[in-house]
């Protein structure tokens, strides 16, 4: 095993990842890479006072499902998710 600390967690199966929010303030998790992203979500919104139900989290643009992981989504130690409030609406009445 190599000195890098990063190495030793992905090979005892952790992983990493910070959720960025719109308003840019960052939160770190350390999860198991086959740890369903619900566990992740939950504690996320719990940290932060939110209703889960409210918050949309995207990986490059994609919406996260509770039910990947992070090996199914393919993440690497420090990826970043974006959580953002639903959008609600968007048409006009003109």
């Amino acid at each position: 095993m190599s000195g890098n600390p990063g190495e030793a967690t992905e090979q005892a199966g952790f992983i990493t990842l910070k959720i960025k929010s719109n308003d840019g303030t960052e939160v770190f998790f350390r999860t198991k890479r086959n740890t369903k992203f619900r566990k992740l979500m939950i504690a996320y919104c719990d940290r932060k006072e939110l209703d889960i139900n409210t918050i949309t989290f995207l990986m490059d643009g994609t919406m996260i499902k509770a039910e990947q992981t992070p090996d199914e989504l393919q993440l690497e130690e420090g990826d970043e998710i974006d959580a953002f409030d639903h959008q609600i609406g968007g048409a006009s009445k003109y």
